[in-house]
């Protein structure tokens, strides 16, 4: 008889490797249900990317994370449009969309170039031309997605510490914990205040960052509110921060164990956003994201009820041999195309998908303009326990300089 199936999103083992959990999920049960946790769960990739773009009965309103205190009708509050169904989550999504352009984007790219070579000249000075280790993650890739964040939204250069340290508050769970602790809850509360501040700040003088362009948005006499545009920043430093931050070094801790995969990038730099797209597949930062059933879905001859939650898992969905030849491979240039689900699929595709690969591509080319190889500690390196992202909280590297 085998074991019974189990997929618990808060157990420190399955952080480890879900990988082969998913595989008996996709194999034995593709609608998956968990009673003790009060959830369904879909994992081959086409049941998950239907499910994406099923955003009539699938809802958002309550949210895309299974913990129990980011769930509910207030979920807006801090995910802004990504916890609302249209129409609401399309008037506020395209006023946005008027401040949140490519071209700020891609103006942006210069300052990203700069705030990536501050952090890897400490960085590479800590590692002394490769005698010390350094952890890539306190030192660079913790620190360069949320002061881009920071750089875009208009934060003062001397208070980015701080944010940087309340949004790193906001996401930290221990083990065990199954719902928001204390300490999220204050770093929260902490960052919104701040934020509050700045968009008073800006009422007064605007400037031309993000927050001020958000205040002048407008679509025939409509404009975003104070809590709007406060909660569409809070998404930022959750989706744009954390996500951006496990990439960056998933793509160090892979490129690491596949050597074979590298050696062609140190030459060709031109291939980081090939390294990036398979990075993206192979171990996608974003493994979970939560959905709440809206009338009735019938999937695999089963009835799912009104109101229940259903887990979409794209982590599982990359790994689908259905889709993709030896999913388990890690095979930089392969042919991924629209078959990526790291940034959703449909209405709630992620606005800020070119602003994460630009900012993961620049970083791994100044990284690697200054190198010719890095070995990553592995018994020291330590992930990241959340119930839907995953990647590293510490990865301790030592650098061969060029």
């Amino acid at each position: 008889m085998p074991s019974e199936i189990l997929l618990d999103p808060y157990n420190y083992d399955f952080h480890e490797d879900p990988y082969p959990y998913y595989q008996r999920l996709r194999d034995e049960a593709p609608l998956y249900r968990n009673e003790e946790l009060g959830f369904w769960a879909l994992s081959r990739h086409h049941d998950v990317l239907q499910g994406f773009r099923n955003s009539s009965t699938l809802s958002n309103k309550f949210g895309v994370s299974l913990d129990p205190a980011s769930r509910g009708p207030h979920a807006a509050k801090t995910m802004s449009f990504l916890a609302m169904d249209d129409p609401s989550h399309l008037r506020l999504r395209t006023l946005v969309s008027k401040g949140f352009t490519p071209r700020r984007i891609r103006e942006l790219e210069p300052r990203v170039t700069e705030i990536a070579i501050q952090h890897l000249d400490v960085m590479m000075d800590k590692a002394a031309g490769g005698a010390e280790p350094v952890d890539y993650v306190n030192e660079f890739a913790g620190k360069l997605p949320m002061d881009v964040i920071s750089e875009l939204m208009g934060v003062p250069q001397p208070d980015r510490d701080q944010v940087r340290a309340w949004a790193d508050g906001v996401m930290h769970r221990d083990e065990g914990v199954t719902d928001v602790p204390a300490a999220a809850v204050e770093a929260s509360l902490n960052l919104i205040v701040y934020y509050q501040e700045m968009v008073r700040e800006r009422r007064h003088q605007l400037t031309d960052d993000l927050t001020s362009a958000l205040l002048e948005a407008e679509i025939d006499g409509d404009r975003l509110t104070e809590d709007e545009i406060i909660g569409f920043m809070f998404l930022m430093v959750i989706a744009g921060n954390e996500t951006t931050t496990k990439l960056l070094a998933n793509a160090a801790f892979w490129g690491h164990k596949n050597p074979d995969q590298l050696a062609p990038i140190y030459a060709d730099l031109t291939r980081i956003p090939l390294w990036v797209e398979e990075t993206l597949r192979y171990d996608t930062s974003s493994q979970i994201l939560a959905r709440t059933v809206a009338g009735e879905l019938t999937l695999y001859d089963t009835t799912i009820p009104d109101g229940d939650v259903l887990l979409l898992l794209p982590g599982s969905a990359h790994r689908d041999e259905r889709v993709f030849d030896r999913p388990d491979d890690y095979l930089i240039g392969r042919e991924i195309g629209s078959k990526l689900m790291s940034f959703g699929s449909g209405a709630h595709f992620c606005l800020g998908a070119h602003l994460a690969r630009m900012e993961a591509r620049v970083a791994l080319e100044e990284f690697f303009k200054r190198i010719h190889g890095y070995e990553v500690d592995e018994a020291n390196s330590v992930r990241v326990h959340s119930s839907n992202v995953r990647g590293f909280a510490h990865l301790p590297i030592t650098v061969q300089s060029r």
